[in-house]
C-alpha cells in the first residue's frame, strides 16, 4: 500500500462573509450565545487592510484582490462584472492547474475558468457560465433574477419555481424552522428575504460539498454587507441613538445585526464541524462602519424604458448591483452623446448631480444613479434640453447606513494557520495564503 500524501489529502473551505465587522459582532456574542462567532474570535486571526482610497473601497475590488493576490492597481478591475474577459489570474483555475478540484458558489466578480470544476455558481452580477449542472444552471438564474429586481419586489414565476424546487431539494431538515422564521416575518423586514437566500446558498453549497468532495471550496455570502449598508443604525450595541433609523424604514425595536449574526453562527457551526477533515478559512474582504450622515439610495425601476424617455440611443442596458448599469451602444458618438445628456441630470431644487461615477468605454458607459437625497413625488430633474418629475422612474432601495473601511478581518482554523498572512496584511495576501496550503505558491 502506498504511503497516504496528507499534502493530497489536505481540504479547505473558504467562507465569504462579505464586510462583516467583527469588532461589532463581539459585542453580540455574549448575549445571543454566538458560540461560532466566539470560537473565531478567540482563535488564529488576523485583520487585512486594502486600498486607500475610499472610491476604491468596494468588495468587487477587494475580492478580486484576495482571488488573484493582485492590489487594485495591478489587477484594474474596478467595476463588478469586469472581471469577464481579463487576463487577471485567479486562484481558483491556479489551483485547478495543480491538480486540486475546486467548487464554487456566488464568489464576487470571479469568472469561471475551470476545466473540471465540482461546481460553479457564479455571483448574481457576472455574466460567467456555471458548472453546466441542472441546478446550478437553474438557480443561478433564479438567484440572478430575484437579487437584481429585488428593489421592484419582483420575481417571475421561473425564478420562484426554481427556488421552490431548489429549496425542496436542498433546504436541510435542521434549518425548516429558521427558514419558516424569516419567511413568515419579512413582511417590512426586507433584511430577512437576504438572510434567508444566504441560508439557502448555504444548504445548496453544503449539499455540493458533500457530495462532490472537492479540495478547496469557496461560498460567498452577502446579507451581512446589505444589513449594515441599510439597517446598522438599527444595532443596539453599534451606534448612537441619534443615529437611529426613521420608524417608517425600519421598525425601531428591530436589530437586524443581531439576527444576521443568529443565522451565521448556525452556518459557521457546520463548517467548523468539518475539522479536522478541512480547515477554514473565514474572511470579510472589507467591514463596514455607521455612516456619518442619511443619505438615500435609488435605482431606476425600468432603465431601458427611461433611457428612450430621455431621447437616449442605445444597445443594450446591464443593470448592476443597486445604483449602478451599463450601457452598450453601436458607437462611441451615441456614447459619448449619452454620457454629455447624463452627466447635465440635476435636481431642479438642489442642483445635485443626478447621475455620476461615470465611465465612458468608448462603445460602453457606466455608471450610477447618485442622487442623495430623497426623492419625492414633487422631485424634478432637469436636464439639458428638458425636465422630468424622476419619481415615477426610480424605486427606493434603502437609506445608507454603513459605509466601507479598508480593515477586514481573517479567521484560521487548522492549518491553514501556519499560513496566515502577518497583521495589517493587504488582503491580496489571502490568495498567496490559499495557494501555500496547499504548496502551489
Amino acid at each position: 500500500m502506498q504511503p497516504i500524501d496528507r499534502a493530497r489529502a489536505r481540504k479547505l473551505v473558504l467562507i465569504e462573509l462579505n464586510e462583516v465587522n467583527f469588532e461589532v459582532a463581539a459585542l453580540y456574542v455574549d448575549s445571543l450565545g454566538l458560540k461560532n462567532f466566539k470560537a473565531l474570535l478567540n482563535g488564529p486571526k488576523t485583520r487585512t487592510s486594502s486600498e486607500s482610497a475610499y472610491e476604491q473601497l468596494e468588495p468587487w475590488i477587494q475580492w478580486v484582490s484576495a482571488h488573484s493576490g493582485q492590489t487594485a492597481a495591478e489587477h484594474g478591475v474596478f467595476r463588478l462584472g469586469d472581471i469577464v474577459g481579463t487576463r487577471v489570474p485567479q486562484m481558483f483555475e491556479q489551483l485547478e492547474e495543480k491538480g486540486v478540484s475546486v467548487g464554487c458558489v456566488s464568489a464576487m466578480n470571479a469568472e469561471n475558468r475551470l476545466k473540471n470544476p465540482a461546481y460553479f455558481v457564479p455571483d448574481p452580477w457576472t455574466s460567467t457560465p456555471t458548472d453546466g449542472s441542472f441546478w446550478s444552471r437553474a438557480l443561478s438564474a433564479a438567484v440572478s433574477q430575484t437579487v437584481n429586481d429585488n428593489a421592484k419586489g419582483r420575481i417571475s414565476a421561473r425564478s420562484a419555481a426554481a427556488l421552490a424546487l431548489g429549496l425542496l431539494r436542498f433546504a436541510r431538515p435542521s434549518n425548516y424552522a429558521t427558514y419558516a422564521k424569516l419567511a413568515f416575518r419579512s413582511r417590512g423586514a426586507p433584511w430577512r428575504k437576504a438572510l434567508f437566500l444566504d441560508l439557502f446558498l448555504h444548504d445548496f453549497h453544503w449539499s455540493l460539498l458533500k457530495n462532490r468532495k472537492p479540495r478547496f471550496s469557496t461560498l460567498f455570502l452577502n446579507a451581512g454587507a446589505h444589513i449594515q449598508h441599510h439597517y446598522l443604525f438599527n444595532s443596539k450595541a453599534a451606534v448612537k441613538a441619534a443615529q437611529r433609523n426613521p420608524a417608517w424604514y425600519a421598525d425601531p425595536d428591530a436589530d437586524p445585526f443581531a439576527e444576521m449574526l443568529t443565522v451565521y453562527d448556525r452556518l459557521l457551526g457546520d463548517y467548523l464541524s468539518l475539522q479536522p477533515s478541512s480547515d477554514i478559512l473565514v474572511a470579510t474582504g472589507l467591514t463596514q462602519q455607521p455612516y456619518e450622515k442619511l443619505k438615500y439610495y435609488y435605482r431606476l425601476t425600468d432603465h431601458a424604458a427611461f433611457l428612450t424617455h430621455a431621447g437616449i440611443v442605445f444597445d443594450h442596458v446591464l443593470p448592476r448591483m443597486t445604483r449602478d448599469f451599463l450601457i452598450e451602444f453601436k458607437s462611441e458618438a451615441d456614447a459619448s452623446t449619452a454620457q454629455t445628456l447624463l452627466a447635465s441630470f440635476r435636481g431642479a431644487s438642489d442642483g445635485a448631480p443626478i447621475f455620476g461615477d461615470m465611465e465612458n468605454r468608448g462603445t460602453s458607459l457606466f455608471l450610477s444613479l447618485v442622487c442623495p437625497n430623497e426623492i419625492g413625488v414633487d422631485f424634478r430633474a432637469e436636464y439639458d434640453g428638458g425636465s422630468m418629475l424622476l419619481a415615477p422612474w426610480v424605486t427606493f432601495v434603502a437609506i445608507k447606513n454603513g459605509m466601507h473601511s479598508p480593515n477586514g478581518f481573517a479567521f484560521f482554523r487548522g492549518e491553514i494557520s501556519r499560513h496566515a498572512p502577518p497583521d495589517g496584511a493587504h488582503v491580496k495576501n489571502l490568495h498567496g495564503t490559499v495557494m501555500s496550503f496547499f504548496g502551489a505558491a
